[in-house]
């Protein structure tokens, strides 16, 4: 499983030019859950994002995670993080999980995510307009395997 952690100050996901979910200041989750995964890559990614420090306390240092600023969580299914590019110049999404067990992994995940702090999904498998105000920037990418 891999996710890309961004610091946001406002994210957005829209499907259709409707608005499906919005956050203010927390983190925009960009979600892909690889053919080997199960429930302990969702609990250890579970896990990583909420205790992630990468907020700044009062002195400036980032070491507050998302758990201590209140944020919110917009999460966001992306199978093309799963790409393998080592072949060619055109991805390949062979090691993407498919299908319900990817949107029974990917709930898991959003699901445990909201017993802590409030999350918002994407719509899964839809063709998404994501809009990240990335606040520092701060990127981290999280790989469940590593």
């Amino acid at each position: 499983m891999k996710v890309v952690v961004q610091r946001s100050k406002k994210s957005s996901v829209s499907v259709d030019g409707k608005l499906v979910n919005k956050i203010s200041s927390g983190l925009t989750l960009l979600v892909g859950i690889s053919v080997d995964d199960t429930s302990s890559d969702i609990d250890y990614m579970v896990n990583k994002v909420l205790n992630l420090r990468i907020f700044d306390d009062e002195n400036g240092v980032m070491n507050k995670s998302i758990l201590d600023v209140s944020g919110e969580i917009l999460s966001i299914s992306q199978f093309t993080l799963m790409a393998d590019t080592k072949k060619g110049n055109r991805p390949s999404y062979v090691n993407a999980m498919k299908g319900e067990g990817a949107i029974k992994l990917y709930e898991e995940f959003n699901s445990k995510l909201n017993e802590k702090i409030k999350t918002y999904p994407g719509i899964f498998g839809a063709d998404m307009l994501v809009e990240i105000q990335n606040d520092g920037p701060i990127t981290i990418i999280l790989d469940s395997k590593r």
